[in-house]
């Protein structure tokens, strides 16, 4: 029992918020003059299907031994469980003497009722639980339109987005956090980790999980890459964007943070475009908070009528990376190699298997979930439902890339193919993103040997396009909508 004199312990729920810089929820924990016990707590039960997937485990688990290392050094320790957060949460407040749990709010459908069950269980022991805004910029709860309602259209939101941003400065991370030592579970007996076959090498290779390489990151990418951002953006054969898409995932570094330093970098189109791609995610978070069924469900409902095609075939050439296109390929093995995949490639291949393959794009969206280090609810399905045409501000719902010239356009030298389809290497640019229509003996030259060094496409794009057309059509009809040419 705590001395009277003492104030009780405050529990610090860690959730996708891993870091202690600009960490509201910890500030408020510290606020309380007593001991913080810091725990993350594994629940994959309240996660369902949407528990975290290989990948992001895998970056779970040296994200959690960073932050163990940071709490650490400044005089505390990360207690880890594993079960049922309103569980666990409430024996921890009756064994510490806690009465209050500070934690950041959440905007998934599944974290938002483990929300409301974990404040039920602390309830009735007697303690509270406060929620923070730690992840985004906005609570989604209070932008509204001038009617009330939510923003569908991404461009009206960023406007108002923009109008009611006050982040105000970053919280500097605290010199000292006092706690209680109580015993948990070992990191590893959370089995996040591949076992046999290890193949997170690639992962290793790529990354540094925790807060000290997000922010190591965002330094490197405003130092050197900033300026180009605008034009280089869309090129996955050059190092042009942030990629601090995981590190964002799982919170170890503020979008507060990121904001507050682009602020104080020269204004110019890169800064511009990138405080854009910032605020698209806080449009997917928004979306999300407003339209829980989006991961499963279209946000137009008319479009689960269309004519979806089940063809297992067809997408597991596409999750190897054996479409026999080489664009689509590519970025389907960075995926498999690295855990992530330039943005414009994204498009790319999910617009080939939702447009031209017809494979619905729930599918897709569950394939990234398992293979992304960077998988984020609202960002994953918000993306796939664009590019689908079911999401918001998904106009013109029609659009259907085409591969070959999106290839041609955004990696002009073919260093990006040649780098992940290593068997295309010495075909020329000229015939690298469509080798289907190169003449035989340039195939031969290039020791490419069609169906068998490599794949004959898996779809005819020209059919395959004509056969996504009509099913979109089928749809504008029906909501009044007519499609035009696609791209």
């Amino acid at each position: 029992m705590n001395d009277r004199m003492t104030p009780p312990p405050s529990l610090l729920w860690f959730r996708a918020d891993l870091r202690l810089d600009d960490h509201p929820a910890l500030h408020a924990a510290l606020a309380g003059g007593g001991a913080v016990i810091p725990v993350f707590i594994l629940d994959d039960e309240a996660a369902g299907s949407w528990a975290p997937g290989g990948a992001a485990r895998w970056w779970l688990h040296h994200s959690l031994a960073a932050l163990d290392a940071h709490l650490r050094a400044r005089g505390s320790q990360l207690l880890l469980r594993r079960g049922r957060a309103e569980t666990i949460l409430a024996e921890l407040a009756c064994q510490t003497g806690a009465r209050a749990v500070q934690a950041s709010r959440a905007t998934a459908p599944w974290a938002r009722r483990q929300e409301s069950r974990v404040q039920a269980a602390l309830q009735a022991a007697g303690t509270a639980l406060h929620l923070h805004d730690g992840t985004l910029l906005h609570d989604p709860a209070t932008l509204r339109t001038g009617a009330g309602g939510p923003y569908v259209v991404y461009t009206p939101f960023s406007r108002a987005a923009r109008q009611a941003l006050i982040p105000g400065d970053p919280l500097p991370a605290p010199a000292k956090i006092s706690s209680p030592a109580l015993h948990g579970t070992a990191l590893g007996a959370l089995k996040l980790l591949p076992t046999r076959p290890d193949w997170a090498s690639g992962l290793r290779a790529a990354w540094t999980p925790g807060a000290a390489g997000a922010l190591q990151r965002l330094t490197d990418f405003l130092d050197a890459a900033l300026d180009r951002y605008a034009g280089a953006r869309d090129r996955p054969d050059i190092d042009g964007t942030s990629m601090l898409s995981p590190h964002l995932a799982w919170g170890e570094i503020s979008p507060r943070r990121i904001w507050h330093a682009l602020a104080c970098q020269p204004a110019g189109q890169g800064a511009e475009k990138f405080a854009a791609e910032l605020l698209w995610r806080e449009f997917s978070h928004h979306l999300l908070w407003h339209s829980p069924h989006m991961p499963n469900q279209p946000l137009r409902p008319h479009f689960a009528r269309l004519g979806w095609r089940d063809d297992p075939a067809s997408r597991a050439a596409w999750q190897r990376g054996c479409t026999g296109i080489p664009i689509v390929d590519a970025g389907m093995r960075q995926l498999w190699q690295t855990g992530w995949m330039h943005n414009r490639v994204r498009m790319i291949v999910a617009s080939l298997l939702t447009k031209h393959l017809l494979i619905p794009w729930q599918q897709g969206e569950a394939w990234f979930w398992d293979t992304l280090v960077d998988a984020d609810l609202a960002n994953n399905a918000a993306s796939w439902q664009w590019v689908a045409g079911c999401g918001a501000d998904a106009a013109p719902f029609f659009r259907i890339f085409n591969p070959v010239l999106q290839g041609a356009k955004f990696d002009p030298d073919g260093a990006y193919v040649r780098r992940y389809v290593p068997e295309l290497g010495k075909l020329p640019t000229a015939h690298l993103h469509a080798p289907w229509l190169a003449p035989p003996a340039i195939l031969a030259a290039a020791s490419i040997r069609l169906g068998a060094t490599y794949p004959h496409p898996i779809v005819d794009l020209a059919a395959g396009r004509a056969r996504a057309l009509a099913a979109y059509a089928d749809i504008g009809a029906r909501t009044g909508a007519a499609p035009a040419a696609g791209k």
